[in-house]
């Protein structure tokens, strides 16, 4: 008699259950990954690498996210390039942190696309290439990205990789703002200054500055304090 088929891999299930009681998950998780789910080697190697019921150990993580990758999973593919950007767990490579993001951009996965088109908009581990950077953001654009409809409206309006068409790039910047991206927020609140909309400027940068970035806020803060709007630079006293 054959032995019986292993239970199916309930993703969602043991997702949850790293969040809430990570030691009770990892024992079937890391069974699971053993038999070559990809889906389980990706959440293995976030619970490796967050240290999440384990020791964390990036080094470790990235090798389940390389095991996941090959096994044909985009968010480990694209999460490998990260590493590989970041040196993560292993060291900068971005030659070959492209080859990674480019294979999630093929796949389709929003953030494959708009990590490989930074770094064609930057020209690290790659040439730059403004026009092939711009058609990838407008693909995670597509996709629903909040952070890609940003640089859509910012390519738009400044005519990087693309001709300039300023009237185009207000609804990018309002999709990305709507959708949550506080670059987003902050660009539309910029235009919406530029018209006299105080009280909508306002409103948005609120939004943009409660959950911004560091770099955005030491970057954003210094210019609000300065504008001649008292709704302007209460935000920010």
């Amino acid at each position: 008699m054959s032995d019986p088929a292993p239970p199916a891999f309930d993703v969602a299930a043991l997702a949850d259950q790293l969040q809430h009681d990570p030691a009770a998950a990892l024992a079937a998780l890391e069974a699971t990954a053993q038999r070559g789910d990809p889906q389980a080697q990706f959440l293995l190697g976030q619970a490796r690498m967050e240290g999440r019921g384990i020791a964390p150990d990036a080094a470790a993580a990235v090798l389940w996210f390389e095991r996941a990758a090959n096994g044909g999973l985009p968010l480990a593919m694209n999460m490998l390039g990260r590493c590989h950007e970041l040196g993560t767990g292993t060291p900068i490579n971005l030659a070959l942190a492209a080859v990674w993001y480019r294979k999630a951009a093929d796949a389709e996965l929003d953030w494959g696309l708009y990590n490989l088109a930074n770094l064609l908009g930057t020209g690290r581990g790659v040439p730059r290439d403004d026009a092939a950077a711009f058609a990838l953001y407008l693909r995670a654009a597509r996709l629903g990205h909040a952070k890609s409809m940003n640089l859509v409206g910012r390519c738009l309006e400044d005519g990087i990789g693309v001709p300039a068409d300023p009237g185009a790039a207000p609804a990018w910047y309002r999709r990305s703002a709507e959708a949550g991206d506080f670059r987003g927020q902050a660009s539309h609140a910029s235009l919406l200054l530029a018209a006299g909309d105080i009280d909508g400027a306002a409103d948005w940068l609120r939004r943009a500055l409660a959950h911004g970035s560091a770099s955005f806020l030491a970057h954003v803060r210094p210019s609000l304090a300065a504008s001649p709007h008292p709704a302007i630079r209460a935000l920010v006293s």
